[in-house]
């Protein structure tokens, strides 16, 4: 492949251990398929987008600044991040004029779909799966093909809905600067969503979302490890096989 694509860690890929995993089963991917990436390293400072849902537009703008500058000397016309609110901040509200911005299950399943990579069978491990929406990935980007295509590619899953799912799905708890914040009054929203995944019987829930994987990890927990959570990147490198095609990215 030609392109060069800089893959936007953020945050919790770069510092929180769980989320490294699915850094580095990306990344795996990534060179698996072939595609030439570079990464920011610590230049890379946070999307800000905490920062302005949570109101300190100030800070936002001066990170924005950063990051603007950065991404333009890598001279990547391409950008690819795994986080849907950086996903969004990075498409949207950066001004990223002449670069294309995809989400990790856009990309995943383009290389799915052009023979980049193949995934081999082995459902053994997950039982009953259900993929769960990224407000901010499904609501407000309306991507809710491509992360079920790519799933649907390891053959043998055996893949269920959520009671509440697609433009219907219910948050994790963690949007909107939530993550960082306790619940004052009410029952907590992640034990709310972990309580439909019980509900539905299902042993693996995949996500998309470095917030959705620390909220429904952190309510599984508290629910007696009812379930394990994966990111998508992780369920796909476990079963990528060596076949790469002649087909290129468009």
């Amino acid at each position: 492949m030609s392109e060069k694509w800089l893959y936007w860690v953020g945050c919790a890929g770069a510092f929180d251990q769980r989320n490294q995993q699915v850094a580095r089963a990306f990344t795996a991917l990534l060179d698996e398929a072939g595609v030439s990436f570079v990464t920011l390293g610590t230049d890379e400072k946070c999307c800000g987008d905490p920062a302005r849902r949570l109101g300190n537009e100030f800070l936002f703008q001066a990170l924005a600044e950063e990051n603007k500058s950065a991404i333009a000397a890598t001279g990547a016309e391409h950008v690819v991040t795994a986080c849907p609110h950086c996903y969004r901040v990075l498409k949207h509200e950066y001004g990223l004029l002449g670069h294309e911005v995809l989400h990790h299950s856009e990309l995943l399943a383009r290389l799915l779909a052009n023979d980049r990579l193949a995934c081999t069978p082995g459902a053994q491990d997950y039982g009953c799966t259900a993929y769960h929406d990224s407000c901010y990935l499904g609501r407000y980007e309306d991507i809710y093909r491509e992360p079920r295509e790519a799933l649907r590619s390891v053959g043998g899953l055996d893949l269920v809905e959520l009671p509440r799912s697609g433009a219907g799905s219910f948050c994790c708890g963690g949007g909107g600067g939530r993550v960082f914040l306790e619940e004052s009054e009410g029952k907590r929203i992640n034990h709310m969503r972990t309580e439909e995944a019980i509900d539905a019987a299902v042993s693996t829930v995949v996500t998309a979302c470095p917030y959705c994987m620390t909220m429904l990890s952190d309510g599984a927990k508290d629910k007696g490890d009812a379930f394990a959570v994966l990111d998508l990147a992780e369920v796909l490198v476990r079963h990528a096989g060596a076949r790469q095609g002649e087909a290129t990215i468009e």
